[in-house]
């Protein structure tokens, strides 16, 4: 990702994936502090997303490779009340661990919009109208979060995003802690501001 544009190819799925799409509950088990299982979370992401959902409107188009836990696509276009159901932090970290930099919806549920920017894993970009009808699978797009746009050349069309204000900032820090001890809010166990020593 570049400062304020992210370019990447976009998978394109419909409205209503929940977070049991995204991470399947049976995939909840590994250690996301083990480098070696954390990568199986990127290699089952949006594996429970239903064939008819999944690869819009080409249909059927694995969103990760066999044997591979990072995806091709880095860009996901969706409809409407993208990340509902459970409100699992696991979901936004599971397309994170594959390689998704953003997601562009029309609407998200609440407490998917509020993991992905709290634990700094992606870009949840909204959409001011649906537009994910105008994208197949593939296509390689770019979002200028300057001019809250995102661009299918393609297609000819660009379309409006709904800014993401100062979200980005904590996004980019690398979640909600990171970015307070960055900004100095937080005080590290030595009793001064900036990042805590390891004790490693």
């Amino acid at each position: 990702m570049q400062e304020n544009k992210i370019i990447g190819r976009v998978y394109v799925v419909g409205d209503n994936v929940d977070t049991d799409q995204i991470i399947p509950a049976k995939h909840l088990v590994y250690d996301t502090h083990s480098p070696e299982e954390r990568k199986l979370f990127g290699k089952y992401a949006m594996s429970g997303v239903p064939e008819e959902k999944s690869g819009l409107p080409n249909g059927g188009i694995k969103f990760v490779k066999e044997g591979e836990h990072k995806s091709e696509f880095t860009i996901i276009v969706a409809d409407k009340n993208f990340g509902c159901g459970s409100s699992r932090e696991h979901a936004p970290l599971a397309l994170q661990v594959a390689g998704v930099t953003a997601v562009v919806a029309q609407s998200y549920a609440r407490i998917f919009y509020r993991n992905s920017v709290d634990g700094g894993f992606l870009m949840p970009l909204e959409s001011v109208e649906n537009i994910h009808g105008f994208f197949a699978t593939g296509d390689e797009v770019k979002i200028d979060l300057v001019a809250n746009t995102i661009i299918n050349p393609s297609a000819g069309k660009s379309f409006a995003l709904r800014p993401i204000g100062d979200a980005a900032e904590i996004i980019n820090a690398g979640g909600l802690f990171a970015y307070a001890r960055q900004i100095g809010m937080i005080k590290t166990s030595e009793g001064s501001f900036g990042e805590a020593k390891s004790n490693v």
